[in-house]
């Protein structure tokens, strides 16, 4: 298990003419633009679907969206120049947000994908569920995940061996089971050839106007990549402000109704007279950010209620619950509210992903530049593309 390095180390590369798959394909002037590529607080960008269409052209690096819900994962590797060659989630719901934003429908149950059935890829990014792993393994590697859908990520990973992988979670997950769940997804990554990196980044730091922290889990793949290490993207701590993302009009139907309010000014009471802090949170506009968004935001609202006095607070729109997870205006929302609340409440907040995925790409170029180098000097001296092994 490795954190964060703070330098980048390197080693003998092995190189075989032409250059074998895995590597970040020599595009270097479309992949140069791309390892500078910055998170910016405010998105002016192409549809979603149109952002696709033009990864896929010209893209320097290809990746995999598994347990995809809404492609807010997706969204931020493609504004790094990625291209998506692989997606998979099994709610019929997010499926079709996914279908109306990036053309495509995802593969289902990933239980059910047989790995030798997915593309070869860069990347492979996802959000998998927190689940506790038994505690009768046998110290068999990553096959002490079974039954888990950690494992079924792991079986592609073992599969087609990208050259770097992110893995997404909530907080709690490092203490899940007493710490052993996260002890066993690290220990698998290893035992398949990654080393592995990890960090809590909380999107109020990166733009976001939201209290969202998760854990962030990088692998990169020691025998395509060497062991160069990983620096997790430094939080810009951009100013942030609730009113930013609020809709200048709302309709009247999400302000609370007089029982609703009344109940959850009741429960605050109870709360507090019991001395534990579970309640109602309330913003205006000039609040820096709000609570976290949850999945069950649909059912009362409680989480983040907007104040409009003297009128009952409201609850957020689902365009503003998209806003405060970094989507795009024109990001469509073709559901139901209270299925647009479960799915931005269980997606991820994009401005920090993006972050991660431009330091992730620049790993992949820096790699890229080096084999180049020898690759070039290697066509020099043996022109009928002998193996080569040179240091950095």
């Amino acid at each position: 298990m490795k954190k964060p390095s703070n330098s980048t180390k390197s080693k003998s590369v092995h190189v075989l003419l032409p250059a074998g798959k895995g590597l970040l394909k020599p595009k270097l002037r479309s992949a140069q633009r791309v390892g500078t590529t910055r998170v910016r607080s405010k998105i002016e960008l192409s549809s979603p679907r149109e952002e696709s269409r033009a990864a896929a052209s010209s893209a320097p690096f290809t990746f995999i969206d598994l347990f995809a819900g809404i492609g807010g994962i997706r969204l931020a590797f493609e504004r790094v120049g990625g291209s998506c060659v692989f997606s998979s989630e099994w709610d019929k719901f997010s499926q079709q947000t996914y279908r109306a934003n990036f053309g495509e429908t995802p593969a289902g149950d990933i239980t059910k994908v047989d790995a030798s059935e997915v593309p070869d890829h860069d990347v492979l990014v996802g959000g998998f569920p927190c689940q506790p792993f038994s505690h009768a393994g046998l110290k068999r590697g990553f096959q002490d995940t079974r039954g888990t859908l950690f494992f079924d990520v792991a079986r592609i990973i073992e599969r087609r061996q990208p050259s770097m992988l992110l893995l997404e979670n909530v907080k709690g997950f490092v203490g899940h089971d007493k710490g052993r769940t996260m002890k066993v997804v690290v220990e698998s990554l290893e035992a398949l050839g990654y080393n592995v990196y990890f960090k809590f980044l909380n999107a109020k730091e990166f733009g976001v106007p939201q209290n969202r922290q998760r854990i962030f889990i990088v692998g990169i793949n020691r025998e395509k990549l060497g062991d160069v290490g990983f620096e997790f993207p430094r939080p810009p701590h951009s100013p942030t402000c609730v009113g930013r993302i609020l809709e200048a009009e709302v309709d009247p139907r999400y302000t609370l109704s007089d029982r609703l309010w009344e109940g959850h000014q009741r429960r605050l009471a109870q709360h507090q007279a019991k001395g534990n802090g579970f309640g109602y949170s309330i913003f205006d506009a000039a609040s820096s950010y709000t609570s976290t968004i949850s999945a069950r935001y649909y059912k009362d609202g409680s989480e983040i209620l907007i104040s409009q006095a003297p009128l009952n607070p409201r609850k957020l729109t689902p365009r503003e619950a998209a806003r405060l997870q970094g989507f795009p205006d024109n990001f469509v929302i073709p559901v139901s509210d209270a299925q647009a609340y479960k799915q931005f409440g269980n997606s991820v907040a994009v401005p920090v992903v993006q972050a991660i995925a431009a330091e992730m790409v620049q790993v992949l170029l820096n790699v890229n530049h080096r084999v180049l180098r020898i690759a070039a000097t290697q066509l020099s001296l043996f022109p009928r593309g002998e193996v080569v092994r040179q240091g950095a």
